[in-house]
């Protein structure tokens, strides 16, 4: 049917188009023999093709332009008087006497434009004339046609200032009445369309009519284009009489489109110093007018304005350009009762663009906008639509990306409620926005109740948000999240101490409600944030009198006590064990010693009920004895009780060669090399005896198991052991003892049950040149080592 209907309209054109040529040709030998009568009978026939109302507006077009190519034609024979011998004025009259409308209201503009070009009648008289008789043509696509021929013709002959069909004083207004009178009716015969043929068509004739809206459009152009239009005249006659037909003409698709015409074509100062007027239309609009869209351009364009000119900044305080906009949105949003959320949400975030670049120092500017999207957003429930969502991202990113500085941002008390709105998966992504930001610029938050605000926004990676576990998450983006807190935990500072310890118990407030998941990515940054500022405090234990919380190592270390303690009940013991020994560390550098020995029983507490996998077990033991090691605070009584446990656990390890390597290792425990450290000779030759005999236990043990002993590896390591003490001058530790280790280790060697192993081979072979080494070099250490035979 449809297909039928498209060959039926080319076959119509077809035939439109051979009457054109055929009338066009005697036309033409009509001109050529300057027959005026037969010029303007052909003319009149060529013309009445036009006359259709089968064609559609794109074929009617095509149509269009063959008569139009044939009317300049015509239009050049008419200015040639010599050549058809009839005075401007007789042509004017006789083409009246064309016998239908249509043709003679083409010719009489065709003769018109000759008229007015011959100044032989105002300007002003002959547009006025034309314009009124183009009324006799109600059809609405072959009316607008014909203005729009109007308009073409008479586009260089205004009677503008400047030009020469200038009149008396008030031509401008002539040539201002006359665009605005031709706008007026082809915007009446556009709208008409819409009513013309079945509802059925409606689509099709709504795509039509989208066509030809830039004949219509092009009249607001040539308005703009008039030098007679200065703000007083666009203030005072254009804008109110092109508003008052956008508004009364009820149709969707002219509102926005003739909206959008008036805020591209006229200049953007017009714009700021009409906004009351212009801004006062936008309600009066139909409601499923795209107003949202509209509003956005404007605000675009002088927010570009401001931009481009910084000297114009004063006239958008002194018009209150903020004040009206905002007051508009308003309005527009209240009038069209059924504007979804994405578009109340888009006209805040342009209005807040507008805001960010016009006025970036007036934050009371920025939190009203965002104070006005909460309220829009309150009449809601949380957000659904992924479109509004993506909005309200964008809202609350422009205040970031326009500050570089989320300090700023956390001063909007608005900010922190427009997130609460937003479901918890963007809420999400809109937290790591925040921290990223921070990141990126290097901010630092320095004050206890900014902490608490930046808190209150991220809270959707802080803890799980209406109950949501924390097991639905995807571990890769968990990681990243929590990461990410922890990054910035670092990035909070104050270089006043009480500040400093109001801010960690603000953080610490908010991460202990993480649950098991989040404390293990969150606590050690806020312990080594702790312990930074007991290091800056290291030598204040006294407690401050009057203060309520005085910022001391002692009260720090009580709150990182507490705050560990959560974290070994996740469990995640040897997190814990590890942070427990850092503790022990600034306590020893505090010269506090009964915390530091506090930290370590809570450590081997911990080593004792919580850790139970045999390779834990070791990490954690060699790092006990590490920092035990360290440590210098402690009394003779405290020091040998750590280190007896210490020794005690090392040779309850699991497995032989771990029991070996811990307890040779708490042979340090007894010798430590500073100025006052304990050298307790006798005690480190006993763990390492100890170590000799657990390493022979184990090849014997692996003799048994596997038929062969295995490498003498654990040997190697306890020789490095004996040269270590004795270069340190041990006395314990005698080069007999070394001789007869050597000795011990080549017999293994050797033996028929050892396996042989190239790495351990190796390992004695360089130990081995190391003690030749000491022995070439001659010296004291020469003389020590001289009485080995390697």
């Amino acid at each position: 049917m449809i297909s039928d209907g498209v060959e039926d309209e080319e076959k119509w054109l077809a035939e439109g188009i051979a009457g054109i040529q055929h009338n066009a040709f005697y036309m033409h030998r009509a001109l050529d023999s300057n027959n005026l009568r037969e010029a303007l009978k052909y003319s009149a026939l060529l013309l009445s093709e036009l006359r259709t109302s089968r064609l559609s507006p794109h074929k009617y077009y095509e149509l269009y332009m063959r008569a139009f190519d044939e009317l300049r034609k015509l239009e050049m024979f008419f200015k040639e008087v010599d050549r058809h011998g009839c005075s401007v004025v007789d042509l004017y009259e006789l083409v009246q006497h064309a016998g239908n409308i249509l043709p003679r209201l083409y010719l009489l503009c065709t003769v018109g434009s000759v008229y007015i070009k011959s100044k032989e009648a105002p300007a002003k008289d002959v547009l006025k004339d034309l314009v009124e008789m183009c009324r006799a043509v109600q059809h609405p696509i072959r009316g607008l046609f014909l203005r729009s021929y109007l308009a073409q013709v008479s586009r260089d002959k205004l009677p503008d200032i400047g030009s020469e069909y200038e009149g008396d004083a008030d031509t401008a207004l002539d040539a201002v009445e006359f665009v605005l009178q031709n706008f007026t009716e082809m915007n009446k015969l556009w709208v008409r369309l819409q009513y013309q043929g079945p509802v059925r068509i409606k689509e099709r004739r709504e795509k039509e009519r989208s066509e030809l809206r830039d004949l219509v459009g092009k009249n607001l152009h040539v308005l703009s284009q008039i030098e007679g239009v200065d703000l007083e005249v666009y203030k005072g006659t254009v804008l109110p009489r092109v508003l008052e037909q956008v508004v009364n003409c009820k149709d969707e698709l002219a509102q926005y489109y003739l909206m959008d015409c008036i805020i591209q074509v006229f200049p953007d100062e017009y714009h700021l110093q009409t906004l009351e007027t212009l801004l006062g239309a936008c309600p009066q609009l139909q409601p499923t007018v795209d107003i949202k869209t509209v509003l956005s351009q404007l605000m675009e364009r002088l927010s570009n304005y401001a931009a481009s000119s910084p000297e114009v900044l004063p006239e958008f305080l002194q018009v209150e350009a903020f004040t009206k906009l905002s007051s508009a949105i308003g309005k527009v949003i209240e009038a069209q009762v059924d504007m979804p959320i994405v578009g109340a949400i888009t006209l805040y975030v342009s209005l807040l663009t507008f805001t960010l670049r016009v006025h970036p120092d007036r934050l009371d500017y920025v939190d009203k906008v965002l104070g006005a999207c909460v309220k829009k957003l309150s009449s809601k429930a949380k957000l659904e639509d992924s479109k509004a969502t993506k909005q309200v991202v964008a809202l609350l990113s422009a205040p970031l990306e326009k500050y570089n500085d989320i300090v700023t941002s956390l001063t909007l008390s608005n900010y922190p409620r427009v997130m609460d709105h937003l479901d918890n998966g963007t809420n999400k992504v809109m937290a790591m926005v925040i921290i990223q930001s921070i990141m990126k610029n290097n901010t630092c938050i320095s004050t206890d109740d900014k902490v608490e605000v930046l808190f209150e926004l991220i809270k959707g990676l802080i803890k799980d948000l209406d109950g949501i576990p924390v097991d639905e998450l995807d571990d890769e983006d968990f990681k990243e999240e929590q990461n990410s807190v922890a990054r910035l935990i670092h990035m909070l500072y104050n270089d006043d101490p009480e500040e400093m310890l109001q801010i960690i118990c603000t953080v610490r407030e908010h991460i202990m409600t993480g649950g098991p998941k989040r404390l293990p990515f969150t606590v050690p940054s806020l312990v080594f944030s702790a312990l930074k500022l007991v290091r800056r405090l290291q030598g204040q234990d006294g407690d401050v009198v009057g203060e309520e919380v005085p910022a001391t190592p002692k009260k720090i270390f009580q709150l990182l006590s507490q705050t560990i303690e959560a974290l070994s009940s996740v469990p995640s013991p040897e997190l814990a064990l590890r942070l427990y020994l850092q503790c022990a560390e600034a306590a020893n550098d505090c010269d506090l010693e009964p915390v530091a020995y506090e930290f370590f029983t809570q450590a081997f507490i911990l080593y004792e009920e919580e850790v139970a996998d045999s390779k834990a077990q070791v990490t954690a033991i060699h790092l006990i004895i590490g920092t035990l090691q360290r440590m210098n605070v402690f009394g003779i009584e405290n020091r040998d009780t750590l280190t007896h446990k210490a020794t005690g656990y090392s040779a309850k390890l699991l497995k032989k060669p771990d029991q070996c390597r811990a307890v040779y290792a708490c042979s340090h425990l007894f010798w430590v090399d500073d100025q006052d450290g304990i050298k307790d000779g006798e005690r480190v030759l006993l763990c390492l005896k100890r170590s000799l005999r657990i390493a022979n236990a184990a090849q014997q043990m692996a003799n048994v198991t596997r038929g062969s002993s295995g490498p003498v590896t654990l040997f190697v390591e306890i020789l490095n052991k004996y040269l270590y003490f004795f270069e340190k001058g041990n006395p314990q530790i005698t080069s007999a003892a070394i001789q007869g280790l050597v000795e011990l280790i080549r017999t293994e060697m050797q033996s028929d049950s050892t396996t042989p192993n190239p790495v351990s081979d190796a390992f004695f072979a360089r130990t081995l040149q190391y003690i030749q080494f000491q022995k070439q070099k001659g010296g004291a250490m020469g003389e020590k080592y001289d009485s080995i035979k390697v």
